[in-house]
């Protein structure tokens, strides 16, 4: 049996917002926008790798915190090619007025990455 992961999702309050984001930043393509008339709408963004990414909205969404190290998934981590390209992409995301949450360095486990929040805070890993 193959077992791959098709997608992963984000419920935010803002699609488009969230989609010119990784579109701008991680090179996404996106789909049409599927609505229904339950209230819930979508993107499904692809990425030159094949991986996608699902942005889901709902008309009865409802905010909570999000946390460093709390029980759930922690972030989500792009590859690039090189160091020059975490620099670069992490300098240009920070320049346009999001936040960094850790600046470009070589961790204990081998990675040189940095990390961002996306428009709605979710953790970003940049890394090569």
């Amino acid at each position: 049996m193959k077992v791959s992961i098709e997608h992963v999702a984000i419920y935010t309050k803002d699609l488009e917002r969230l989609k010119a984001f990784y579109t701008k930043y991680f090179c996404a393509k996106s789909n049409q926008k599927y609505q229904n008339q339950s209230g819930f709408s979508s993107y499904f963004l692809k990425f030159p790798s094949g991986a996608r990414l699902e942005l889901m909205s709902h008309t009865e969404l409802f905010d909570y915190k999000i946390q460093e190290r709390a029980v759930g998934i922690s972030h989500i981590a792009f590859s690039v090619s090189s160091k020059g390209d975490v620099d670069a992409l992490t300098e240009r995301i920070v320049r346009d007025g999001y936040t960094l949450l850790s600046p470009p360095r070589n961790t204990g486990d081998g990675y040189y990455e940095s990390c961002i929040a996306d428009p709605d805070g979710n953790r970003i890993e940049i890394t090569i």
